[in-house]
């Protein structure tokens, strides 16, 4: 494509999103003032589902279909890495460096940290519409708790622990989930995504509706995706060509 053509292609863009972006904001409240109709709309929506973390309710209810393609790029991300960090033609994968050295507190604080820290990523899934967290945050927290083991230099442990073979096929299974919940709403009559489940009462472990069913599904797909991308990366370390010295 010519440079020109570019141009053409860029401005032709910046121009429809430039339509929507005005079509988008008009008759929106002035900025500064106490008047903010979304707001309100959305707390009572989010006590009307018992979904006690607003944030959540507006995510996993109100906006739900935002979030899958918030979890459709992150699937996108994982496929594009691994394609791209794939051992080429003329490249193998060595073996492993000798193990780092490692003052002894940190890699007792690794080991320490690594059940407290899985702990942690399970209570911010599980309840995500309850308090701030969600299947996002706390499935980053899940991967990075199995990465500790990196840092407290036992990379043996690490491979032998982390779920490389089977966490690429969790990623898409969460995301295919989400898609499943999103349409059992269809099955319903109540629309995709539609909260169709028991929401039960507010402030419940058990609640929420579907809010706490694709934070689960979430939490998982998410998890499951930086594991893979790490892995991607960390393994790329061990990627040597045929023609380097190992």
């Amino acid at each position: 494509m010519s440079p020109r053509a570019r141009l053409v292609v860029f401005l032709l863009g910046a121009l429809g999103m430039g339509l929507l972006w005005a079509v988008a904001t008009h008759g929106l409240p002035a900025v500064g003032t106490d008047v903010h109709p979304y707001r309100d709309a959305a707390v009572a929506a989010s006590a009307a589902h018992a979904t006690a973390n607003v944030v959540a309710a507006v995510n996993f209810d109100q906006r739900a279909f935002d979030t899958l393609g918030e979890e459709t790029i992150l699937l996108a991300s994982v496929a594009a890495v691994a394609t791209l960090l794939r051992p080429a033609d003329d490249e193998r994968v060595a073996e492993p460096a000798p193990p780092m050295t490692v003052l002894p507190a940190t890699r007792l604080a690794g080991w320490a940290l690594l059940p407290v820290t899985l702990l942690v990523g399970g209570d911010i899934v599980l309840h995500g519409h309850l308090t701030p967290g969600g299947g996002f945050q706390g499935g980053v927290v899940l991967a990075t708790a199995i990465h500790l083991l990196y840092l407290a230099g036992s990379f043996p442990t690490l491979q032998w622990l982390r779920p490389t073979r089977w966490a690429p096929l969790l990623e898409p299974a969460g995301s295919g989930l989400f898609v499943v919940t999103g349409a059992a709403g269809l099955l319903t009559g109540a629309g995709f995504l539609a909260n169709i489940l028991p929401v039960g009462v507010l402030g419940a472990p058990l609640s929420s509706g579907t809010v706490l069913a694709l934070n689960v599904v979430a939490g998982v797909g998410v998890g499951a995706a930086v594991v893979s991308l790490l892995g991607q990366f960390l393994r790329q370390e061990l990627v040597v060509s045929s023609g380097e010295a190992s």
